[in-house]
């Protein structure tokens, strides 16, 4: 995967930094300690280090070689704490702070040690090397103490020409140095040259956490992949659409209407509202407002939030449900340092409808707990929503793309507490939800009936998919809330090749974290429509 190399000044945050880093890469961890207990200050240090580690992880002591770090790590993130360290002990057991002499030496297995570790951390599972930021004041006036001063900045030089992210830590604050973009790469100091390929290859991009169901459908399929109710936007929405497209279009949008009406649908303040451009801008504000040190998603979930975390740098932890409780939310399994929590609800693909004080039971001090209720619209009654909570600590997301039938108008919302609010319309582009979209929130939120039948129309259709799925042997499927159910099957791409074969699609499930090939997504339909899709899968089953 990559190298990731984590700077910072004595008690900046750099090791607790890294250290969340690991935890966040969801692989077994091997901490590789290079600090000497044999004094008593260091000890200390070494005591409460090991405290806040998860007691899983696998604890090494390097007193020598640093290939040791990097032995069998097959599966495994290497964190290695910390390089200073390492240069320290290895110029100590030379002599060198004794016998300057011995310097030409020490200096020359260093940069072969540091040479080794650079390159063989290129490739294969995650390794996260701490380093000291040192340096900063005067020159110290003895050689073993300048040597080793330059021993570690050559080293660390060195290593973040090759790592494929560098982040600097100031009082606990992570700021990146380099990430994916090659032109903010280092160039390697001339007395260090590096004899591995000069460009290190970028990290592979996240394909499938930007994979969507929009995706399976060709023109003419029967649409069972896209979780949006079928036959377009209801009369009264058309209506409502080009009035406004009549009355607004020569000028820029004003969300004041839309927020209005919104929040007196939900019992909040127009100011508590942030009108956004779908529900997937709103995650995607999340962490350039909130800037968390630590985000943990709940999977299998919407994986636009992860995306979007990752593509700012964020350490995501995976949080996985599992299906064999049903996928039931286990507020114990998110770690304790998260500052914010990403969950779905009800959670798309499985469906799931956790209990409001499930939900609650995520609050911390210092938290962020968002709740993507892209769904909860279709659910009669919306139980266990918290739109009404007019919580400090807690984020709704919501939208009518499903519903209203308008994905293509991208009609979506944030609801939170002023602050949070605030933060998110801070980082949001202007005019960023359209008029039209603008017209489609408020047009909604003043019809309550309308959006009930919908929610009504949605339960019985997967209830009648749900029926008729629970006939077919070999096919497990989990209790659903929304209009959707996962299933799954023995050889999911082949029954999913035979069902394009008969012009129907479904969504492959694979993308989702914690899923596989032989789970689907299947969106219901109408009776008529279900006894086809059903039909077939019978048919490919046999």
């Amino acid at each position: 995967m990559s190298l990731t190399l984590v700077i910072g000044g004595t008690r900046s945050g750099k090791s607790a930094h890294a250290e969340r880093l690991a935890a966040a890469s969801g692989l077994p961890v091997r901490y590789v300690a290079t600090a000497d207990a044999s004094d008593p200050a260091m000890a200390e240090r070494i005591a409460a280090h090991r405290a806040r580690r998860p007691a899983g992880w696998e604890a090494v002591e390097v007193d020598g070689s640093l290939r040791v770090a990097l032995a069998e790590r097959d599966g495994v993130c290497v964190l290695l704490d910390g390089l200073g360290t390492w240069i320290a002990g290895a110029l100590h057991h030379a002599g060198a702070f004794e016998d300057p002499a011995a310097l030409a030496g020490v200096r020359t297995r260093i940069a072969e040690e540091v040479g080794g570790l650079a390159e063989t951390a290129r490739g294969g599972d995650p390794v996260i090397v701490v380093a000291e930021e040192a340096g900063h004041g005067l020159l110290p006036a003895d050689a073993a103490s300048r040597a080793w001063l330059d021993l570690l900045g050559e080293a660390t030089q060195r290593l973040a020409a090759v790592a494929e992210r560098v982040e600097l830590v100031v009082a606990g604050r992570p700021l990146r140095l380099a990430g994916d973009d090659p032109r903010a790469r280092p160039i390697p100091p001339p007395s260090m040259p590096i004899t591995m390929a000069q460009s290190p290859p970028l990290a592979e991009s996240d394909a499938a956490l930007r994979r969507h169901g929009d995706g399976d459908v060709r023109p003419g399929d029967a649409d069972h992949a896209v979780n949006v109710i079928a036959g377009g936007p209801p009369p009264w929405l058309r209506d409502a659409l080009h009035a406004a497209l009549d009355a607004h279009a020569d000028r820029y949008p004003d969300d004041h209407a839309a927020r209005t009406a919104l929040a007196a649908s939900h019992g909040r303040a127009p100011d508590e509202i942030v009108p956004t451009n779908g529900a997937a801008e709103a995650l995607w504000l999340l962490p350039a407002a909130l800037r968390p040190r630590l985000a943990a998603c709940v999977h299998p979930a919407f994986t636009e939030a992860e995306a979007a975390l990752r593509a700012h740098g964020v350490p995501v932890a995976r949080v996985q449900r599992d299906p064999e409780r049903g996928f039931a939310l286990d507020p114990a399994a998110v770690p304790d340092d998260a500052d914010l929590v990403v969950l779905g609800n009800p959670a798309s693909p499985s469906g799931t409808l956790d209990r409001a004080a499930a939900l609650l039971a995520l609050r911390r001090p210092g938290r962020v707990v968002v709740v993507d209720e892209a769904f909860m619209d279709l659910v009669p009654g919306e139980p266990a929503s918290l739109v009404r909570q007019p919580l400090d600590d807690v984020l709704v997301v919501r939208s009518l793309t499903k519903a209203l039938a308008i994905p293509g108008l991208r009609a979506g919302y944030a609801v939170a507490a002023p602050p949070l609010a605030t933060m998110l319309r801070a980082v949001r582009p202007p005019w960023s939800c359209n008029a039209l979209a603008l017209a489609a929130l408020a047009a909604a939120a003043r019809r309550p009936a309308e959006l009930a039948a919908a929610a009504e129309r949605a339960q019985t259709e997967r209830q009648d998919l749900e029926r008729r799925l629970a006939a077919l042997p070999h096919v497990r499927t989990w209790p659903a809330a929304a209009n959707f159910v996962l299933v799954e099957v023995p050889d999911g791409p082949a029954l999913v090749a035979a069902l394009r074969e008969r012009a129907i699609a479904v969504r492959p499930a694979a993308s989702f974290p914690g899923l596989g090939a032989n789970h689907l997504r299947i969106t219901a339909r109408a009776p008529e429509q279900n006894a086809r899709l059903v039909a077939a899968l019978a048919e490919a089953l046999a």
